[in-house]
């Protein structure tokens, strides 16, 4: 089995090991997946974490308001009051106004806190130290913790616009957002290795040759908007930045090997 170290510009991400005989198409793919994977169970995380302290979200157009406010617009909390945590609710005021303050007791604080540990440590970085490849399957794991432990918490649900209950239901709109960013879309996700494109029309063998204990340092990008003549600028391995201000502008580039 050939492994892939990937990256993400120079940041190391995770490591993913596939047969040398395989297409890189479905390869592209794969690696994708559990690359936006890994970015889903961290945003569920990070919100499930606020979930523990605060309780669930509140409705859209109450958050942000002062209690003053939702009371002179006569708001009213409808799902804060059939979304409560089991046990009962301890109150924990959200100052940034996202969520109801109805957070749940201590016992049920760590259901979540230890699951959201466990979580964290499948899609940890340190995962590329210790030689663990990643898979799908345990990234379905993770998630599938991840869920059990907020049924657990809340049987009786999160609210239909709850970022944790959009996430586990894939309905997550992260349109205008850092985390939207982020993400790279299967059909335009790029392999690159040694400076060279993995094309999808080939398989990874074409590339690394026949060896599979082979190790080799993938980069993973989107596709950039360009034209074909500016590979080498678009290459994650260039310093893409300084070299499409030093040619900016300039047409027929020609680039030859050295």
């Amino acid at each position: 089995m050939v492994v892939l170290h990937v990256k993400r510009g120079d940041e190391s991400q995770f490591l993913l090991q596939t047969p040398g005989s395989t297409e890189l198409e479905e390869l592209t793919v794969q690696v994708t997946r559990v690359y936006n994977g890994r970015l889903k169970v961290q945003r569920l995380c990070s919100e499930m974490e606020e979930l523990a302290e605060h309780g669930v979200f509140l409705p859209p157009n109450m958050q942000g308001l002062t209690d003053e406010q939702i009371e002179e617009l006569k708001l009213k909390d409808e799902w804060g009051d059939k979304c409560v945590p089991s046990g009962g609710p301890v109150f924990k005021k959200d100052d940034i106004g996202r969520r109801n303050g109805q957070a749940p007791n201590e016992k049920m604080k760590q259901v979540l806190k230890k699951t959201i540990e466990e979580a964290k440590a499948i899609i940890s970085k340190r995962q590329v130290e210790a030689g663990v490849c990643v898979t799908t399957e345990m990234l379905k794991d993770a998630l599938d913790q991840l869920r059990g432990a907020v049924m657990i918490v809340y049987p009786m649900g999160l609210p239909p616009y709850d970022p944790i209950r959009m996430e586990f239901e894939d309905k997550e709109d992260l349109s205008g957002t850092q985390a939207g960013l982020n993400v790279i879309k299967e059909s335009e996700a790029q392999l690159w290795w040694a400076a060279k494109e993995l094309r999808r029309s080939k398989k990874l063998s074409d590339y690394v040759g026949k060896n599979e204990k082979t190790k080799i340092i993938v980069k993973i990008q989107q596709r950039l908007e360009e034209d074909d003549d500016d590979s080498c600028l678009n290459s994650p391995w260039a310093d893409s930045t300084a070299l499409k201000r030093h040619f900016h502008g300039v047409k027929d580039i020609k680039w030859r090997p050295r």
